[in-house]
């Protein structure tokens, strides 16, 4: 829940506030997927170490730190994030 929280929050503030969400089981994952019209230039967006004094920006990081899977696809269609939890 908190995962999912962090990417919704970023796509309200980051990329206009609009997006959809999908939730699905695959297998033994619970899927949550967000896409928005938001654009992420930096492909490893999440997996740099934050900076000591960043006050923002933190949302994919936790989101890495909390679920299985993070897929991150960005392009000039806008963003996809799927985040994938083993459920049980």
């Amino acid at each position: 829940m908190i995962a999912v929280h962090e990417i919704a929050a970023n796509t309200v503030v980051h990329a206009g506030g609009a997006g959809i969400l999908r939730i699905w089981r695959d297998g033994l994952s619970l899927v949550c997927e967000i896409t928005d019209d938001g654009r992420i230039r930096d492909p490893l967006a999440g997996r740099h170490p934050d900076a000591p004094h960043d006050d923002s920006g933190h949302g994919l990081r936790i989101a890495h730190e909390l679920c299985d899977l993070v897929q991150l696809r960005s392009g000039p269609w806008g963003t996809t994030v799927r985040l994938h939890m083993l459920a049980g």
